[in-house]
Parts: C-alpha cells; structure tokens; sequence
C-alpha cells in the first residue's frame, strides 16, 4: 500500500499567486545559513539539516545536473557533494529524505530553463532519482499526478509563463485529499534567494500562515524543515541526523511581504544605526567644550541614551519606515529617554530604567507574539538563518551588564554583605531563566554567561577573602544553569527547546564534537569579517585599561562595592561569551561597550551644590552656584 504522497514544486511564484492557491498557508522560507545557492538550497531540502556555509570545506557547492539512467536519473556531481557534506562539522547526509520515504522517488521536469534545475531534491544517498519523466509544460500536470499516484516524493520544475501557471494552477485544483502539495519560490539567479515565499496545501489543522518549531514565528519556516514535513505526511519517523521540524499552519496573522521586506533590511540597518547613536553622543560632547558645566550632564544623558537602545530599537520595529527615518526615531527616542530618565531619576540609580524597560520588552513581546525583537535591530536577525527568534547574540552580554548596573543601582549606597549577594543572585537567577527559556530568549550560551557573569557578582558582594568554596561557586554556575534550563525545556518546551536539540538530543560525543566545532569555527569567521578585528582589539584593550585603572573607574561612587562587583560581572559576561558563542568577539564588544556607557554615566557625577556666603540657607533670594567638582569625577 502506498504511503500518502507529497509533491515538491519549484515554481517562478510571487506571494500573491501563492496566496490563491486553493487550501495552501503560505509563509517565508529561509533558505540558506551563510552563502546562498540553488545547489545548496536543494542538499539542504535533502538533508533535512544545514550549516553555515563557511563550515563546508568549500563555500559553494558543484553543479548538480540530473543525466538519465534507465527508467531514472543519477545527478552529476552528487559524489563531490558528498565529500563535501563530510567535509562540515556535522552529520549531513545528502538524499535523505528520499532514501527515507521507503520507496524510489520521482522527478517531472518540463523542459526549458527549468528543465533539471531541482532534480537533486529527489535524489537519494546514492544519487538516484528512480523515475524520469521529460515532456513539455502543457503536459506537466498529468504527468506529476500520474507520478504521485506511485511515488511517495515526487518533485517537479514549474516552468515560467502562462503554461507554467496554468499547471500550477491544475495541480492545486485536482490536488486528491492525502496528498501534501508544497510549491518553493524559485529565486532567480541574481535574486540573492536567503528568503522565498513557500505554500503548503495538506497539512493537518491549516491555517493562515505556515510556521515551525525550528522558527517559532508564524509565518516564517526554514527549508530543513520540508523533509521532516514529508516523512511526518507520509508516517514516517524524522532521523536523527534531520535537525527541521514539522510545518504547520497557524491562524496567527502576518502581512508575509512587510514581513519579507522587513526581515531584508536589518542587516544593513544595524551598523548604521550604532554609528549614529556614537556620532551624536561624541558630537555633544565636543559641544561640551565650549560649555563645560554641561559635560557632566552630556556624559549621564548621553550614556543612558545609548543604555535604552535595546529597548527604543523595538518601537519602528512594529512598522514600515525608510532607514533614515527609523534610525532617526531610535535616536529621538534615545535621546528622549536619557534626558528624562536623567532628570526624574537620581545619580546613580537612573541606569535601572532602561535595564528594566529592556528585560520587561523583550519578554512581553515573547509572550504576546508580537515579533518586535526578531523584526527589530537588536533581534536575531532571520535572513542569516542560524536563529528565527529569541535573544540573539548582539545582546545576551549587553542585558548582562544592563542589569549587573541596574542591581547596582537598587543596592547603591551597598556595603559587602549578604544582601547585596542575594540581590545579585537573585537578579542573575531571573534574568537566566528569561535568556534561557524556549518561551523568551533561547540562548543557551546566554545562560551560560548570566549565570557566571552574576556568580562572581555576588561573590564579590560577600564579606571576607575569596575562599576555594566560592571559587567554586562561580565555576559551577554555568552547569547549574544548563541543568536548570534543561528542566525547564523539558516542562515549558516540550524537549524541544534550543538546548535539548543541540546538546541533550546529541546522540553520541561526536554530535557535541561538531557542535563546538561549529560554534569556534563561526566564531574565528567572525573575528576576521570586515571591520572586527579593529574593534575587537579596541574593546580588548578598554576591557584591560579597566581592570588595570579600577580604582579610578570606581572613584565617583568612592569604590562602592556593588558597582564594582556589577563592573567585574559585566566583564567576566563577555569574556565568556566571546568563548561559548558563535558569534565570539560580538559580545565581547557589546558587553564592553555596555561597561564603556555605564562608566561614562558614573563619571557624569552632578556636581554638588553649596551656598552663596553671607546668604541665610534656606533663603528664598538664596543663591546656588556649584561647587568645584573633585578630579576623581573626570568630569
């Protein structure tokens, strides 16, 4: 008996003709992590797993170009692309989704340019695709039915033009009742195809959009999810060695091609917005000369507007604007923010608003489903395709520090002792659960760095010398996080959080070995790419001036305990995040960065004020003039 079929389309389709397909979600698909290409998209539909494509011993894979064989076809160059599969820290099995269907599948080609162009995603381990069928596009319908009515997995190339659409339009029509319809965007070559517009007609509970578990965004899928999609359809176990999950449809609305255009644009966003938020900071500054007394004044403001960032990035997240004109109302906000913040809030507790507006955002957009952080510039950034949703790299360190500063605000004035430790625990405590949970921000390097970051916070808060049993506490924080995130997966996620896919579902020491491999890979990619090596060794250097110049740093809070153990925590955040995360030097300059705001804020002291002589205090012609401010200041 014939297990239920699905039939894979690659068609030249826009989203509005996806949209009027009969019974079909339509959603994004994400179709590369790194470099795309059409070779690669289609191993990756295969695999059923990618990588980024600087992983693989060659960026780019070779043709692959099916010759008939007999009543099938073999693809060219599927040997080498093999080879190169091994080549990656990963188990990527080429044609695996074929060769689990339990029986040859098909490939219906229709001549012309897309004639062969996705053959490679019906073939099995081997290569093989085990039926042919050639003909022209006026025939094509018949011939995927006729193919379908006996092959598990039929793929086929919808060819442009009106003989294209009306076979499209045909085999959604006449689609039988078990069988899944799926039809990929075909991006042209000069398109850049990271991201394609996908339906799905069959699946079970359909609605608006498509999502999946390896997104968590309605109406964004990834393309390792099509094989686990079909061997789900057909009754059958997804292999290990498949890291997609399963399509579904959800009624949650999204506007797919805001989404799209929305989703193309962050990345090119993100730096420019930074600069001008550092632009303007250093522009008011050089302003300052001329007026000294306010330099004091642009130093506070100035630092908690670049400290709400993370928080202000997520308003013009929830609508369409130019770059100019979102990177302008991040700016205004900012700018907004840190002169009343600075004017309700006194010195030094005003850093705790935007610690506290930037963790209680990011978790209600979670919970709200809102898509604000992954549509926004400081989110996970899609189109890269290594992360849908959560915290993303950029910010795990930054919201380390933001709140190791924020608690030492709460405690300022603090002494050393056990409340000051509970608080910084306590604080770490919440803000693991909030990186590391699958409902919010799924960073399991996140947890890793909070839980240490806060571990030597609150050691430092404790009274007396470090002693072997601290010490120890600090080095098994991380572990304690990870057990407690695994739990919590486990309770909230349904095993399928982040880490229990990465790490608890590694089926043997080779797994966690690719793992690491991967992230130390992507990581030395990272260190190399464009302007980081430069801003690494600048953050490297400040992070060394700081340890080394302590006692001055510290001096406008007279050394204060807290603050000083909130400094050490936001360093040792991303020190270690540099190490345990893909992205390496990214956190370390964010957290440094971070650390540069927060001791600009510090040294933004007010100066104090004193009386006029000869004039009564409290006098209402009593005037006020500031004091001399001490050089400890360094305002």
């Amino acid at each position: 008996m014939q297990r239920p079929a699905a039939v894979i389309l690659f068609a030249p389709v826009t989203e509005r003709q996806l949209a009027r397909l009969p019974g079909a979600s339509v959603g994004i698909m994400s179709a590369s992590q790194g470099t795309y290409s059409p070779a690669q998209l289609l191993l990756d539909i295969t695999q059923g797993a990618r990588v980024d494509t600087g992983a693989y011993a060659s960026p780019r894979p070779g043709a692959l170009a099916p010759r008939p064989a007999g009543q099938g076809a073999v693809i060219e160059g599927w040997g080498e692309a093999v080879a190169r599969a091994r080549s990656a820290p990963a188990d990527l099995i080429p044609g695996l989704l074929a060769s689990s269907t339990g029986g040859p599948s098909a490939y219906v080609s229709a001549g012309g340019g897309a004639a062969g162009a996705s053959a490679a995603a019906a073939a099995g381990r081997a290569g093989a695709i085990g039926a042919l069928s050639a003909g022209d596009a006026g025939t094509l319908a018949g011939r995927v039915t006729a193919m379908a009515s006996s092959h598990t997995l039929t793929v086929a190339d919808i060819p442009a033009g009106a003989a294209g659409a009306r076979a499209l339009r045909a085999l959604a029509r006449s689609r039988p009742a078990g069988e899944l319809l799926i039809v990929i965007q075909r991006a042209a070559p000069a398109a850049g195809g990271r991201l394609l517009f996908t339906a799905i007609a069959g699946l079970p509970g359909s609605g608006g959009v498509l999502t999946s578990q390896s997104t968590r965004e309605a109406g964004l899928i990834s393309s390792v999810d099509i094989a686990p999609t079909v061997l789900a359809h057909a009754g059958l176990a997804r292999p290990s060695q498949m890291t997609g999950r399963s399509v579904t449809g959800t009624s949650r609305g999204a506007a797919l091609p805001a989404l799209m255009a929305r989703l193309n644009v962050i990345s090119e966003r993100r730096l420019p917005a930074l600069a001008v938020l550092l632009a303007a900071w250093a522009l008011a500054m050089l302003a300052s000369v001329i007026a000294p007394a306010a330099r004091s004044r642009v130093l506070r403001t100035g630092s908690l507007a670049l400290m709400w960032a993370p928080a202000a990035a997520l308003v013009p997240a929830g609508f369409e604007s130019s770059a100019p004109h979102e990177i302008g109302l991040i700016l205004l906000l900012c700018a907004m923010l840190g002169l009343l913040t600075d004017a309700l809030i006194g010195w030094p507790r005003a850093v705790i608003a935007p610690a506290l507006a930037a963790v209680l955002a990011i978790t209600l957009d979670a919970f709200a489903g809102s898509q604000l952080l992954m549509r926004s510039l400081i989110g996970p950034d899609p189109i890269l395709g290594a992360r849908f949703y959560g915290v993303g790299n950029e910010l795990k360190a930054v919201l380390a520090v933001l709140v190791l500063a924020g608690v030492a605000g709460v405690l300022h004035p603090s002494s050393r002792g056990r409340r000051g430790a509970a608080w910084m625990f306590g604080a770490g405590a919440v803000l693991a659960v909030i990186e590391g949970s699958a409902l919010v921000g799924a960073a399991v390097g996140g947890v890793i760095l909070v839980s240490a970051a806060f571990a030597v916070a609150g050691v430092m808060m404790l009274p007396g010398r470090v002693t072997r049993r601290r010490a120890l506490i600090v080095i098994l924080a991380p572990f304690a996080g990870l057990a407690v995130l695994a739990v919590l997966d486990l309770l909230f996620a349904g095993g399928s959080g982040h880490f229990t896919g990465s790490v608890l579902d590694a089926s043997s020491p080779g797994d966690l070995r690719d793992v690491i491999s991967r992230r130390y890979g992507a990581a030395g990619r990272e260190l190399v790419s464009h302007a980081m090596p430069l801003a690494a060794a600048l953050a490297l250097a400040l992070a060394v001036l700081g340890v080394l110049r302590r006692e001055r740093l510290l001096a406008p809070v007279a050394g204060d305990p807290a603050w000083a153990a909130a400094l050490a925590g936001g360093l040792t955040a991303g020190v270690l995040g540099s190490l345990v995360e893909d992205s390496g030097p990214v956190l370390l300059v964010g957290a440094v960065l971070t650390l540069t705001c927060v001791a600009a804020y510090l040294h933004g002291r007010p100066r104090p004020l004193r009386h006029s002589p000869g004039t009564p205090p409290g006098s209402r012609s009593h005037a006020l003039r500031p004091e001399a401010e001490p050089a400890r200041s360094g305002s």
